[in-house]
């Protein structure tokens, strides 16, 4: 059974930081692409940051929004995708997803995404 587990949010402060973790189990970890996303009420679900496994070599990608704020990692030996975020901004309030797409793209796609974990929570304050 597949299944994302998301973790790691919490109330901060402006110009803090949290780190996000999405420990994943149940499919071959490399071989998926791992995204997060994020989400507030009344908006569409937004996708902010993907890491994927591409000759041995792990690509990432990022929205502009949080470019140069945000940074993803892999942990393939505890099947974990991090997500550290600095100089958060009451912007970026959100629950937070993270997902997995088994053809292992890549993408800002939600549509393209197979699992999904539960949402954490980001609260920054002003």
């Amino acid at each position: 059974e597949v299944q994302l587990q998301a973790s790691g949010g919490g109330s901060v402060q402006s110009g803090g930081s949290l780190r996000l973790s999405c420990v994943a189990s149940g499919f071959a970890f490399d071989n998926y692409a791992i995204g997060w996303f994020r989400q507030v009420p009344g908006k569409e679900r937004q996708g902010i940051s993907c890491i994927s496994m591409n000759n041995r070599e792990y690509m990432s990608c990022y929205a502009e929004s949080v470019k140069d704020r945000f940074t993803i990692s892999s942990d393939s030996a505890k099947n974990t995708v991090y997500l550290q975020m600095n100089s958060l901004k009451p912007e970026d309030t959100a629950v937070y997803y993270c997902a997995a797409d088994s053809e292992g793209s890549g993408s800002y796609l939600p549509t393209l995404y197979d699992y999904w974990g539960q949402g954490t929570l980001v609260t920054v304050s002003s």
